[in-house]
């Protein structure tokens, strides 16, 4: 995977890069001789984010402001479950709690890092991908359950449309868009026979990386499929 849509030495930013997708976007852009550098933050990393922390997010994008312009930001975190919770499977299984772990994380996390990330990409060639889900999709709803997971990525895939309309008017050469990486095999999906149905991490970022680097101009404030479908929102 060469990115040849981006220019030699392009700079890239992966946001979640703990994650299994996270990794492996940071691992297959290290080995691109394309990219000059690769910054992979996390709740550990250094920098650390921390996407509950409305601080954490805009200091860390000013500490490494100095080392963009980046080409390419990836924002792959994402929450579907804890040892506190499981996807809801019926309306008697809704609780408050849950809900604002999972918004937090899934939209308002994500919000924030558009809010002062977006401001970081390359003038003449920048992409910001942010890691939606399918099941986000209001009108390809047709088995239910998974409220707060499926309501919190519909919430995030309106932040996504609304804040790419924006940025197009004083970045016309951006491209921000959702992206829907599939079934990947991960902690996320393990619960869900991830590991029988699932892609490796490796073989999902590949793909999706390839995704973007066919990116056109039209291709802003849309929804993708790792094989670059358009979505219904």
């Amino acid at each position: 995977m060469q990115c040849q849509s981006f220019p030699e030495q392009f700079r890239a930013c992966v946001i979640g890069a703990s994650g299994a997708i996270g990794a492996a976007f940071v691992s297959a852009l290290q080995h691109n001789p394309r990219c000059a550098e690769v910054v992979a933050l996390h709740r550990h990393s250094d920098p650390a984010i921390d996407l509950t922390d409305e601080a954490s997010i805009q200091n860390v994008a000013e500490q490494i402001k100095a080392k963009g312009p980046f080409h390419l930001i990836i924002h792959a975190a994402g929450i579907l479950h804890q040892q506190e919770f499981m996807p809801e499977k019926k309306l008697g299984d809704l609780n408050m709690a849950q809900m604002q772990a999972t918004f937090m994380v899934n939209t308002f996390g994500p919000a924030i890092v558009l809010r002062h990330f977006s401001k970081l990409l390359d003038k003449q060639r920048g992409v910001f991908a942010l890691l939606s889900a399918k099941v986000g999709s209001i009108e390809d709803n047709r088995l239910g359950g998974w409220y707060s997971y499926r309501a919190s990525k519909a919430a995030l895939n309106m932040m996504i449309k609304t804040a790419a309309i924006e940025i197009k008017r004083t970045q016309p050469n951006a491209i921000v868009f959702a992206l829907h990486p599939g079934t990947v095999n991960s902690a996320l999906s393990q619960p869900f026979r991830g590991a029988e149905i699932g892609r490796p991490a490796e073989q999902a970022a590949q793909e999706m990386l390839e995704v973007i680097d066919r990116l056109q101009a039209d291709d802003h404030a849309s929804f993708l499929s790792y094989k670059g479908e358009r979505l219904p929102w």
